[in-house]
C-alpha cells in the first residue's frame, strides 16, 4: 500500500534529494567565498531553504546588516506558511508533534512530492511524510557542505552563474505540478486563479517589495481559489 511507511516517503523523494544534492552543490560553490564547509553546514541545518540560501550568500558578498538578512530570509520563507497549511489538512489524524516535524522540514519540493501521491493516495501517514522530508533535508545538507568544499578549490566561483540552478528546479517543479493539476482541477478555475495571481502581482510590485508582492498575489489567488471549490 502506497504512502504510509518512512521508506516509501524517502524513496519517493529520491528525484529531490538528487536535485538537492546538485542544487546544494551550486548554493555551496556560491558560498565558499564567505564561509567553511562547517558554518555552511550549520547554515543548512538550521536555515534549510535554498532560495534564503542563495539569497543570505549575496548579502553576505554585500555585508548586509544582520536585520537586513533575517528580514530578508523571513519575507523569503513566509511562503511556507501557505504550505503548511494546506499540509497540515491531510495529516488531521496526525498528533501536534507529527504535524509541528513535518512542518518544519517541509520545503516546496517534498509539498511537490506530497501532491503528487496525493492524486494515487487518499489517506497518506505522518510517516511517509517523514520520509519524504529527512530524505530531502540529509541530501541538501549534503550537498551544500560538499559545494563549499569544492568551491574553495576554484578561483572565482560566482563567475559560473549558479545561482540559477534553484530557479531552474522551482520551474521544474511548477511544470510537474501544473500537469498534476490539469487532472484535478476544471481548467477554468486553474487558468482563473493564476490569472489572478499574475494580475496581482504586477499591480502590487508597483506598489510593495517583489517578495511582499509575491506573497500577496499568492494569499489572492489562494482565496480566489478556495471561493471557487465552495461552489
Amino acid at each position: 500500500m502506497r504512502g504510509q511507511t518512512f521508506k516509501q516517503g524517502a524513496k519517493a523523494a529520491v528525484p529531490t534529494a538528487l536535485g538537492y544534492i546538485g542544487i546544494g552543490l551550486a548554493c555551496g560553490i556560491m558560498a565558499a567565498p564567505y564561509m567553511d564547509p562547517l558554518e555552511m553546514g550549520l547554515m543548512s541545518i538550521l536555515v534549510y531553504a535554498g532560495s534564503a540560501q542563495f539569497a543570505m550568500i549575496g548579502l553576505f558578498a554585500q555585508q548586509a546588516p544582520v536585520l537586513a538578512i533575517a528580514l530578508t530570509v523571513f519575507l523569503i520563507n513566509i511562503r511556507h506558511l501557505l504550505l503548511c497549511l494546506h499540509a497540515s489538512t491531510l495529516f488531521r489524524k496526525s498528533n501536534l508533534i507529527q504535524n509541528i516535524v513535518i512542518g518544519s522540514f517541509l520545503t516546496d519540493e517534498s509539498y511537490g512530492v506530497l501532491m503528487g501521491e496525493q492524486v494515487y493516495t487518499e489517506e497518506i501517514a505522518a510517516s511517509w511524510m517523514m520520509g519524504n522530508n529527512f530524505m530531502s533535508y540529509t541530501s541538501w545538507i549534503l550537498g551544500t557542505i560538499l559545494g563549499t568544499a569544492l568551491g574553495g578549490l576554484l578561483p572565482n566561483p560566482e563567475s559560473f552563474g549558479l545561482d540559477f540552478a534553484l530557479v531552474a528546479m522551482f520551474i521544474g517543479i511548477f511544470s510537474s505540478q501544473f500537469t498534476i493539476m490539469l487532472r484535478r482541477v476544471k481548467i477554468k478555475k486553474l487558468f482563473l486563479v493564476l490569472g489572478v495571481v499574475g494580475l496581482a502581482y504586477l499591480i502590487l510590485t508597483m506598489l510593495l517589495q517583489n517578495s511582499l508582492a509575491v506573497l500577496f498575489a499568492t494569499l489572492l489567488g489562494c482565496t480566489v481559489g478556495v471561493i471557487l471549490d465552495d461552489k
